[in-house]
C-alpha cells in the first residue's frame, strides 16, 4: 500500500430536477461522468430528480487510489451499473404513476463506510424503493488494502463447512433475540415458532451471501428485507463470534 493513501469519504453534489417528466438516461451518465477528480479512496455524486409526487435520490461511491486498477475499475462499473438499473426502472415507474393518475415513488441510494483501517476497507450501498410499501436491500465489498483484492467468502474459508457452521450461529442468535424480544420475529423453519412466511424460510447462508468485515475484525453477515425475516425488522446483521468460524478460516489475517 502507498504511503500517504487518505481512505477517507466525500461528496460531490451533482444535481438534475424533474417535475412532469423525468430525465433520460444520458442525462444521468453524464452527470455521473462529470465528478472531478479529487484524489480520495472514495467519493460520490448525488443524482437528484423531484416531483408532486415522485422523488430520486441516487448516491453514487467511486472508488480512486488502489494500485489494481482492473480491481478499482471493476468496482466503479459495477457501482454505475446497480444505480443506472434503479434510475431506468425509476424512470419506467413514473411513467405507469402517469398513466394511472395517482401514486407516489420514492427511490434512495447510498452507501456507508464500515470498516477503514490500515488493512480492511468496507463499503455498503444501500438501495430503498417506497411505492406503496418499501423495499430496501444492501450490498458490500470488502477490500484488503495490502494485498489490493476483493474477499468473498469463499476466499477466507478452507472449504464449504463455514457455510453450516455460521448457518447454526445465526439461528442460535434468532432464538435467542425473540426469547428476549416479543417485537423480534425470524423465519426459521421450527415448529415451535410461528412462521408467517413458510416459503422463506431461513436454512442456510448462501456462498455469495451479503458480508463484511466491521471495525473491530468481526465477520458481519446481513440479510435484505423480507430475507428472513418480516419487513417492518428492515435489514438484519449477525456478528459472528471469531471463535466459531476460527477452524475454518484460512488464516487469521482479517479477524480477531
Amino acid at each position: 500500500m502507498k504511503k500517504g493513501y487518505k481512505w477517507i469519504i466525500g461528496l460531490t453534489a451533482a444535481a438534475a430536477i424533474i417535475t412532469a417528466s423525468v430525465n433520460t438516461s444520458s442525462s444521468f451518465a453524464k452527470t455521473l461522468s462529470d465528478v472531478p477528480v479529487v484524489g480520495t479512496i472514495v467519493k460520490g455524486v448525488n443524482f437528484t430528480a423531484e416531483g408532486k409526487v415522485v422523488n430520486a435520490q441516487l448516491k453514487v461511491p467511486k472508488i480512486e487510489s488502489l494500485d489494481n486498477k482492473e480491481l478499482e475499475s471493476s468496482l466503479n462499473q459495477k457501482y454505475i451499473a446497480e444505480n443506472q438499473k434503479l434510475y431506468d426502472e425509476f424512470k419506467k415507474d413514473v411513467n405507469e404513476l402517469k398513466e394511472k393518475g395517482n401514486g407516489h415513488l420514492s427511490v434512495h441510494s447510498g452507501y456507508e463506510v464500515k470498516t477503514d483501517d490500515e488493512l480492511i476497507f468496507s463499503i455498503g450501498r444501500y438501495m430503498n424503493k417506497i411505492q406503496g410499501s418499501s423495499s430496501t436491500t444492501m450490498t458490500y465489498d470488502t477490500i484488503d488494502k495490502k494485498d489490493q483484492v476483493l474477499l468473498t467468502l469463499p476466499i477466507l474459508f478452507k472449504n464449504n463447512d463455514y457455510l453450516a457452521n455460521i448457518s447454526e450461529n445465526i439461528k442460535s442468535q434468532m432464538k435467542e433475540q425473540m426469547k428476549k424480544d416479543n417485537n423480534k420475529v425470524y423465519w426459521l423453519n421450527d415448529p415451535s415458532i410461528e412462521d408467517i412466511n413458510p416459503a422463506n424460510r431461513f436454512e442456510r447462508i448462501s456462498a455469495d451471501q451479503n458480508f463484511y468485515i466491521n471495525k473491530d475484525h468481526k465477520l458481519v453477515i446481513s440479510f435484505d428485507e423480507y430475507e428472513v425475516a418480516p419487513g417492518y425488522m428492515g435489514v438484519v446483521e449477525f456478528i459472528i463470534p471469531t471463535e466459531v468460524i476460527s477452524k475454518d478460516l484460512t488464516g487469521n489475517k482479517y479477524f480477531k
